[in-house]
């Protein structure tokens, strides 16, 4: 099954709610690998990689995010492939 990357920005109610870990856990339970941080804008920004259909669901899951979210939008962009092995939690950028 070929590997997809996209990169989301998340925007709305997300920071200070458990955006991050929420987005960590969500995306090991699938299978996924990349990354989440926080924006100084106050969104909250991933890089997500895996099978097509498990980022489509992660997408999908991504528009609630945890109960505490309110996610306004999610603008997301195709990426290049960069066959990351794990999840994890970058600093604020």
């Amino acid at each position: 099954m070929p590997v997809v990357a996209r990169r989301l920005m998340i925007f709305g109610r997300v920071q200070g709610v458990f955006y991050r870990n929420w987005t960590m856990q969500t995306a090991r339970n699938l299978g996924l690998a990349g990354w989440v941080r926080n924006r100084l804008d106050g969104s909250v920004e991933a890089l997500i990689e895996g099978s097509e259909d498990a980022v489509k669901r992660f997408i999908a899951l991504a528009h609630e995010g945890p109960p505490a979210a309110q996610v306004a939008r999610i603008e997301v962009t195709e990426q290049a492939v960069q066959d990351l092995t794990s999840f994890e939690k970058r600093s604020t950028g």
